[in-house]
């Protein structure tokens, strides 16, 4: 990718190394129970902006150690987000702007143009796959009885939940229509999975996301589908499952773009599909058209459990392994969770493309605290009446992030949406409620927000709370107060002088 600051990792370890060589890597000897109490070190520990985790020895619910090393808090912060990305943090953007070139590449404008650009198509030419014989995720290799999910340290993350919960898998599917190893033809998804017992998992995915989509068209000609499901994949593979990319990218793609190197993948020992090759584990299988098992209850993002529903089951027929495999794990819950962190290091990877379709965006905000998409702060360069809800139409309608943002609030360009003071003093002094609310009913929402009397089904807010210009008043608007710069250059003189011995939050409010 022509957006690049750090060597490529073409592997979770490879990763690791990187961590740990910048101190954000810790190590935990002592024995965790993987029942409910690595959950809570990681949501403390996350909390507290720290470092990935890697237990040593995780103990099961019986009490035995675990196999393997368990790593959780891989991306619990924007930095490690970023650093998966292969970027500083201050470069997300940049890589924004890439990821809207590859989505709606502009008209090629002359020879200097073309060769600006050529860096970005010479990286495009590393997209091709290429095919290890021998990968490391299969130097151990058990078949149907022999491949037992009692071998992998599962996590079971909270009080009421029924069984482990593999958290992040990357889930490897294709339509049945496409060649087995056709990488541009697979989708990645990262769908939670319960254990059913010692060869059988539940896939829970809804309905719009693609591995569900492939999953129909397969039923749909009375056939098992083939899925592969990697764990502890490199870190571009495992954001590139969770971004928003065009339609025409494969996820296996993308992460070689990212890379800059194309992506090594290897034939699945029992089914027919791709998988990465420098994986630590891959469990491949097939899900039955027809059988479905009961699902959860389970803690989700939201900071509740789910109601127990039916999804897919999966038939395991062989779990691969790299030599001394890690096991990958996060827990989901109200945030701050890792998914949470992950979805707000991506609002400056998506603004860029947001900006492709209305430009007069200035920036997003998808507060953390919003469980990371149900509410959206949007500052916009604002030019006429009827502007702001232009704007939110567009954002529900253009991008399916924005299907389940059930609240936008729009601000002028003044207001610094990341502090909740201004937002709160755009909203109360620029919103006349009888004017400047826009109630949308049964529209798409979140599956699994509550609130809505039917699933899936529900009501949307727009709060317009920028300045009323033309039509949407008959008053002169207010002038907001400043002080003058040459005043502020003055007191910034004397301030030194003052002996005021302010906190530094406070002298920075004032300024």
């Amino acid at each position: 990718m022509p957006v690049r600051d750090l060597p490529p990792f073409r592997s979770l370890r490879d990763f690791l190394d990187h961590v740990a060589a910048e101190d954000d890597l810790a190590r935990i000897d002592a024995p965790v129970s993987l029942v409910h109490e690595i959950t809570e070190i990681h949501r403390r520990v996350l909390a507290a902006d720290g470092p990935a985790l890697r237990f040593e020895r995780a103990i099961d619910g019986s009490g035995q150690a675990a196999r393997m090393p368990v790593v959780v808090n891989l991306f619990g912060t924007s930095c490690r987000v970023a650093a998966g990305l292969g970027v500083r943090p201050d470069r997300l953007g940049e890589l924004g702007e890439a990821l809207a070139a590859l989505r709606g590449p502009r008209p090629l404008n002359g020879v200097r143009d073309a060769l600006d650009r050529w860096p970005m198509l010479n990286a495009a030419l590393k997209t091709r796959a290429q095919i290890v014989a021998s990968p490391p995720v299969q130097a151990d290799v058990r078949r149907d009885a022999d491949a037992d999910l009692a071998a992998l340290p599962i996590q079971t993350c909270w009080p009421s939940e029924p069984a482990p919960l593999v958290t992040w898998p990357l889930v490897i599917t294709r339509p049945p229509d496409a060649a087995p190893m056709d990488v541009t033809r697979v989708n990645i998804g990262v769908y939670r999975m319960q254990v059913l017992d010692r060869n059988r998992l539940i896939m829970r995915w809804l309905a719009h996301r693609g591995g569900a989509a492939h999953h129909r068209a397969w039923a749909a000609r009375g056939k098992e589908m083939p899925v592969a499901v990697a764990i502890g994949a490199d870190p571009a593979t495992m954001l590139a499952a969770v971004l928003p990319l065009p339609e025409n990218l494969s996820e296996m793609s993308f992460a070689g773009l990212l890379r800059g190197e194309r992506p090594r993948i290897a034939r699945a020992v029992s089914v027919p599909l791709p998988v990465p090759a420098d994986a630590e584990i891959v469990i491949e299988g097939w899900i039955s058209a027809s059988e479905t098992a009961p699902e959860g209850p389970y803690g989700d993002h939201t900071g509740y459990y789910n109601n127990v529903e039916e999804f897919p089951v999966m038939r395991v027929t062989a779990i691969t392994t790299r030599r001394n495999p890690l096991y990958a794990s996060t827990f989901t819950g109200r945030p701050p969770d890792e998914p949470s962190i992950i979805g707000e290091a991506l609002n400056a990877l998506a603004l860029p493309l947001i900006r492709q379709q209305m430009p007069e965006i200035v920036d997003i905000y998808l507060p953390r605290a919003a469980c990371s998409y149900r509410i959206a702060i949007v500052a916009i360069a604002k030019s006429y009446p009827g502007q702001a809800r232009r704007v939110m139409a567009g954002l529900w309608g253009m991008l399916p992030q924005f299907n389940y943002t059930k609240a936008i609030v729009v601000v002028d360009d003044d207001i610094e949406i990341r502090s909740g003071a201004d937002v709160l003093w755009a909203v109360s002094t620029r919103t006349d409620p009888s004017r400047d609310l826009l109630v949308l009913d049964r529209t798409p929402i979140d599956y699994l927000d509550f609130a809505s009397a039917e699933p899936g089904l529900g009501g949307k807010l727009g709060i317009d709370a920028t300045t009323k210009i033309g039509a949407e008043t008959r008053r002169e608007w207010g002038r907001p107060l400043a002080m003058s710069a040459e005043i502020c250059t003055r007191v910034d003189r004397l301030w030194s002088g003052l002996s005021l011995d302010l906190p530094r939050r406070a002298t920075e409010a004032v300024r």
